[in-house]
């Protein structure tokens, strides 16, 4: 294992967790480790870098709660699956094609499609009556079969009544939406925090309850600056990350 044969520098003031880490997860980036490989034991760490059980364990433990290595109790500690870099933060297009543009094979499971009044969160977001009347489409997307993110999606019934009769596991919302001006989305305003895994995301992701979880808000507007969209997702944290490009200020 080429892991076995790096050494570290015990002359420089670099704490030598953070070293080991650091090997690892270069180790991981050049390939050297694929998906679901098991790393060197702890004992094999510590043996081969001469260093103590507790630095390995911190090392290991900071990889495991970033996402890039996992645990399987009485078998060792493995690679996790590389996490797909979502950039929906800075552009508007549809999940099907930025899944292809990052060469991975997307499906959409539709949960719900229907007609429904907004409760208050929803109508806040909408600009709304508590009386009116929504769309809501519930979805589920996978990323070459694996379960990425649920979504669930609100729109004013005035405005996209049209889309109860789609098939959104074979087109794409956004495309529907811009059908007219009315509908089309040019303005999107989005929030994003963690939070941990629920019951219903267990069932729907495949991950442990507690497991992290990006919850993502976007409320899409049309060129008349009325809101048209308002979505909640919930991302695998296992799975995703999320580039934001950043201008400097003119």
């Amino acid at each position: 294992m080429s892991l076995i044969n790096k050494k570290l520098d015990k002359t420089v003031p670099i704490p030598l967790y953070f070293q080991l880490k650091s090997l690892i997860l270069a180790e991981i980036k050049n390939g050297d480790y694929a998906s679901g490989s098991m790393i060197p034991t702890e004992n094999e760490l510590v043996e081969s870098f001469g260093i103590s059980r507790t630095t390995v364990r911190q090392a290991i433990t900071e990889l495991v709660q970033e996402g890039w290595l996992y645990r399987i109790k009485s078998k060792g500690t493995f690679v996790s699956h590389p996490k797909i870099n979502q950039d929906f933060l800075s552009r508007i297009e549809s999940y099907n094609t930025e899944m292809e543009r990052k060469g991975l094979r997307a499906a959409t499971e539709v949960r719900e499609l229907k007609r429904i009044k907004p409760g208050a969160d929803v109508a806040s977001h909408l600009d709304l009556k508590e009386s009116d009347h929504v769309v809501f489409l519930s979805r589920r997307r996978f990323a070459d079969d694996a379960p990425l993110v649920t979504i669930e999606t609100w729109l004013p019934d005035k405005y996209c009544h049209f889309i109860l009769d789609r098939d959104f596991t074979r087109t794409a919302l956004y495309s529907e939406l811009s059908a007219s001006d009315q509908t089309r989305i040019v303005r999107i305003q989005r929030h994003i925090e963690a939070t941990a895994a629920s019951s219903e995301d267990v069932k729907a992701l495949g991950i442990k309850k507690g497991s992290p979880i990006l919850l993502t808000s976007s409320v899409g507007f049309n060129a008349f600056d009325n809101a048209i969209e308002y979505s909640v997702a919930r991302y695998r944290g296992d799975r995703s990350a999320f580039d934001v490009q950043v201008a400097p200020e003119k």
